[in-house]
C-alpha cells in the first residue's frame, strides 16, 4: 500500500493533526515566532477539541477511536527526525494538551505517557521539570490528567545530573498539592485514583534513588536550614491524610504497620527490607524536625508537648523511641546539628518524673535489650566522634539517661557488652567508671537497707545483689589481660587500664571492709589469679616503660611518664591490697 493510500485510510482528524504539526515545524524552522505561536495554539485547540469530544460522550466509541488515532499520530511525529528547536517549542504545550487524553481510555493513557516520555528523552531534563510542574499546577477535575505527568516527573528526576535537591525542592510542593487536591475532591467511585498514587509512589522511588546518592535531603541542606524546613513542612502536611502520627513514627509503630502492608504478599521481600533502615531514619527525622520547628509540627497537626508527655509516662514507648533515634545517631553523614537536636529530644523525654513501670507486666524485657544496646552503641559513637565538647557532653548525659532507664537486672550485661565491643581506651574507661558508679549506688542501697532492718527487725529481707557478682572481675580481666593474651598495650590503653585498676581497688576495699564476698574478689583463687596473671605482668611492663622513658629527654617520653605515673601508683596499691588479703589470718 502506498503512503498516499495509507493516508486515505486514516481518520480525517489524524490527517489534520499531521498537517498542523508539519505547519508548526516549517514556521519554527523559518524563524517566524508570531506565526509559529499561532500554529502551536491551533494544534493545542485541535487536540483539546478531540479530547473533549471523547470525554463528553464516554459511550461514543468513534470519538474514543478518533482520540487514540490523533494521539498516536502525535507520538509518531515526535519519533521522526525533527529539528531540536521544533521539539523544544512543542514541549512547552504538548504535555498539558495530551494529558487530557489520559481519561479517555487505557490505550490513550499509555500513548500519552509515551508522548511525555519521548519529550523527556529529547529535551533538557530541567526544562521538562518546569514544564511538567506547570502542567501539574493546572486545575483539572479528573485525576487521570495528572497520572502521565507524575509518571514523567519520576523519569525527569532520575535524568537530572546536577543540583538534585534544588530541582526536587521545586517538584515536591507541586506533587503534594496535586495529591491533596485530588484526595479531597475524588469521588468514591473514581477508579483512576489508584493509578495516580501508583505514579506518585514512582516519584517517591525516584527521589529515594536521588537521595541515596545525596545521603538524604537533610544532609545536603546543612547550609540551608530554612529551605529544608519549608520542604519538610510540605511533606508533613501529608501525615494526617496518611494516618501517620508523631507518636506512631517516633516509636516505629506506624512504620511497622505500613511496612507490613507494603510487603504483604510480596514474594521477594529483600528489596523492601533493605530500605527499612532508611524508612526508620526518615520517620525519626520527621519528628525531630517537628522538635526543631513549630512550623513543621503545626503542618503535621501535632502537639509535640503531648507526644513527649506520652513518652515520659510509658517506659515501653520510650524504649521504642530510643530504638528509632539510633538511626539518626548512627548515620555518619548527618550534620552534627541534627544529631544534637535528636539528643535534645531524647533528653527531654527522659527528664524529670518519668515512669519506669512497664505497661504490661508480662512483657519479655529481653526482647527490647538488643535494640537498646545498639542505641547505646550509636550514642557512644556520637560521644567519641562529636565535633565539639557541647555535643559530647549532651550525648554522654543521654547515654546515662538511657542506661538508667534499663532495669538493673539487664543493665550490667549491657555495660559488659558495650565494653567488649569498644576499641577506644577512653570510652572503655568511661564505661568502667559507670560500672563503678552503679556498684557504689547499689552498695549504698544495701547499707541503707541494713540500717532499716536494724530499726525494724520484724521486716527483715535478704538483700540480693545484682551488680555485685563475679562478672565484675571479668570486666577487669578484659582490660588487664586482653583476650589476645599478654598485658594491655601501654601507653595506648592507659585510660582503660587506670579505670580497671580503680574498679578492682574499689571492689576489693568495699568487700573486705564490709566483710562480704559477693563478687568473689576475696576468694584465694581469684586473689592468686589477679596477683600473678594481671598485676605482676603489668608491673613488669610499666616498670620497663617508665625506666626507658625516664632516661630520654624528649617531650614524648615526658608525656609517657606523666601518663603512666597514676597507673603505677594505683597498680602498686592494688598489689599491696592483694598481698594483705593473701596473708594467712593470724
Amino acid at each position: 500500500m502506498s503512503v498516499a493510500s495509507a493516508d486515505n485510510h486514516r481518520p480525517s482528524a489524524a490527517l489534520h493533526v499531521r498537517e498542523i504539526l508539519n505547519s508548526c515545524s516549517k514556521l519554527i524552522i523559518a524563524g517566524d515566532p508570531h506565526q509559529s505561536e499561532n500554529s502551536i495554539l491551533e494544534l493545542v485547540n485541535f487536540l483539546e477539541a478531540i479530547s473533549d469530544a471523547a470525554l463528553l460522550d464516554p459511550d461514543n466509541e468513534d470519538a474514543k477511536y478518533n482520540a487514540f488515532e490523533v494521539l498516536s499520530e502525535v507520538y509518531a511525529y515526535l519519533c521522526s527526525s525533527l529539528h531540536q528547536e521544533v521539539i523544544d517549542s512543542l514541549s512547552f504545550e504538548l504535555p498539558k494538551a495530551v494529558s487530557k487524553f489520559a481519561s479517555v481510555s487505557n490505550g490513550c493513557l499509555e500513548i500519552t505517557e509515551s508522548v511525555i516520555s519521548q519529550l523527556i528523552t529529547m529535551c533538557s531534563p530541567r526544562d521538562m521539570l518546569s514544564i511538567l510542574c506547570e502542567a501539574l499546577a493546572k486545575i483539572v477535575r479528573t485525576s487521570a490528567y495528572f497520572t502521565p505527568l507524575l509518571s514523567g516527573l519520576s523519569k525527569v528526576i532520575l535524568s537530572i545530573r546536577r543540583h538534585h535537591y534544588e530541582q526536587v525542592k521545586v517538584a515536591v510542593p507541586v506533587i503534594v498539592n496535586v495529591l491533596k487536591v485530588v484526595t479531597s475532591e475524588t469521588d468514591d467511585g473514581d477508579t483512576e485514583i489508584e493509578g495516580l498514587f501508583d505514579r506518585a509512589v514512582g516519584i517517591a522511588s525516584s527521589i529515594h534513588t536521588v537521595c541515596s546518592k545525596l545521603a538524604l535531603v537533610s544532609i545536603s541542606l546543612n547550609h540551608n536550614k530554612v529551605s529544608c524546613q519549608h520542604l519538610v513542612s510540605q511533606l508533613s502536611r501529608l501525615f494526617p491524610y496518611c494516618g501517620l502520627s508523631y507518636l506512631g513514627l517516633i516509636t516505629g509503630n506506624d512504620v511497622d504497620k505500613m511496612t507490613s502492608i507494603v510487603i504483604g504478599g510480596v514474594e521477594d521481600e529483600d528489596d523492601y527490607i533493605s530500605c527499612l533502615s532508611d524508612v526508620k531514619l526518615g520517620a525519626s527525622l520527621s519528628v525531630i524536625w517537628g522538635h526543631i520547628s513549630d512550623e513543621v509540627a503545626q503542618a503535621a497537626e501535632e502537639d509535640l508537648t503531648t507526644v513527649k508527655d506520652e513518652l515520659r509516662s510509658s517506659q515501653l514507648r520510650r524504649w521504642q523511641t530510643v530504638g528509632m533515634l539510633k538511626h539518626i545517631y548512627s548515620f555518619v553523614s548527618l550534620p552534627s546539628d541534627l544529631k544534637k537536636h535528636a539528643i535534645d529530644f531524647l533528653l527531654s523525654i527522659t527528664d524529670g518524673n518519668v515512669s519506669q513501670t512497664l505497661d504490661d507486666e508480662y512483657i519479655d524485657l529481653a526482647l527490647y535489650m538488643p535494640s537498646l544496646f545498639t542505641a547505646l552503641q550509636a550514642i557512644k559513637m556520637v560521644i567519641i566522634y562529636a565535633p565539639n565538647t557541647v555535643l559530647r557532653k549532651l550525648a554522654f548525659d543521654a547515654f546515662k539517661r538511657v542506661l538508667a532507664d534499663i532495669p538493673t537486672s539487664h543493665r550490667f550485661e549491657i555495660l559488659k557488652a558495650l565494653i567488649t565491643n569498644t576499641d577506644s581506651s577512653s570510652m572503655i574507661a568511661i564505661l568502667l567508671d559507670l560500672v563503678k558508679g552503679e556498684m557504689h549506688s547499689e552498695s549504698c542501697k544495701r547499707i541503707s537497707k541494713i540500717n532499716d532492718e536494724v530499726q525494724q527487725t520484724e521486716n527483715k529481707e535478704c538483700w540480693s545483689p545484682l551488680l555485685w557478682n563475679a562478672n565484675v572481675l571479668e570486666l577487669v580481666e578484659l582490660v588487664l589481660r586482653p583476650p589476645k593474651g599478654g598485658p594491655p598495650p601501654l601507653p595506648e590503653h592507659g585510660d582503660a587500664v587506670l579505670s580497671a585498676l580503680n574498679l578492682y581497688r574499689f571492689v576489693l576495699i568495699t568487700e573486705s571492709t564490709g566483710k562480704t564476698n559477693y563478687s568473689e574478689v576475696l576468694s584465694q583463687n581469684n586473689l592468686h589469679k589477679a596477683y600473678h596473671e594481671w598485676f605482676l605482668p603489668l608491673r613488669t611492663l610499666v616498670t620497663g616503660i617508665m625506666t626507658e622513658n625516664r632516661n630520654d629527654s624528649d617531650q614524648l617520653a615526658d608525656d609517657t611518664v606523666c601518663q603512666l605515673n597514676p597507673i603505677e601508683m594505683v597498680l602498686y596499691r592494688c598489689i599491696e591490697l592483694v598481698e594483705e588479703n593473701l596473708k594467712p589470718p593470724t
